[in-house]
């Protein structure tokens, strides 16, 4: 197994990474919402029905399925792919975290998608109440 160096970030350089980063978390965000709303599709077509004998409903259930599993693989890429950047991804919803140092701590810089840049930070230790305005960050930064 591969050993894991940490890699921290500047604000800077974390910036620097966005457009790379922000192509990534697109392709994340628009795969998850599709997913997902094809797994909720074939949950609610599948609700009361047993799909025992080979039927033309059947394979289409099972292709979807098949499908489905190609896509999440693809998700488990997508997440691989930040981390292998040194970002560490907090889900599907677009928000990914930079490591970086702060007053000799632990902490990261927060970006979600749809932010023009890295304007958030917290700590490691989840003392701050979530995503705090880093300073001199500019106030126009608004949420999805």
């Amino acid at each position: 197994m591969k050993s894991k160096r940490h890699k921290y970030f500047t604000v800077e350089q974390a910036n620097s990474m966005l457009p790379l980063i922000r192509a990534i978390v697109s392709d994340l965000v628009e795969l998850w919402q599709d997913v997902s709303e094809r797994k909720r599709r074939l949950e609610s077509l599948a609700e009361g029905r047993t799909f025992r004998s080979p039927d033309v409903y059947s394979e289409e259930v099972e292709f979807v399925e098949q499908q489905l599993e190609r896509d999440v693989e693809r998700l488990r890429a997508y997440l691989d792919e930040l981390r292998e950047l040194g970002v560490e991804p907090q889900g599907f919803d677009g928000v990914i975290e930079f490591p970086t140092m702060m007053d000799g701590r632990l902490a990261y810089l927060s970006w979600k998608f749809g932010e023009p840049e890295v304007s958030f930070w917290h700590d490691a230790e989840g003392n701050s109440p979530g995503r705090l305005p880093l300073p001199g960050a500019t106030e126009t930064v608004t949420s999805l």
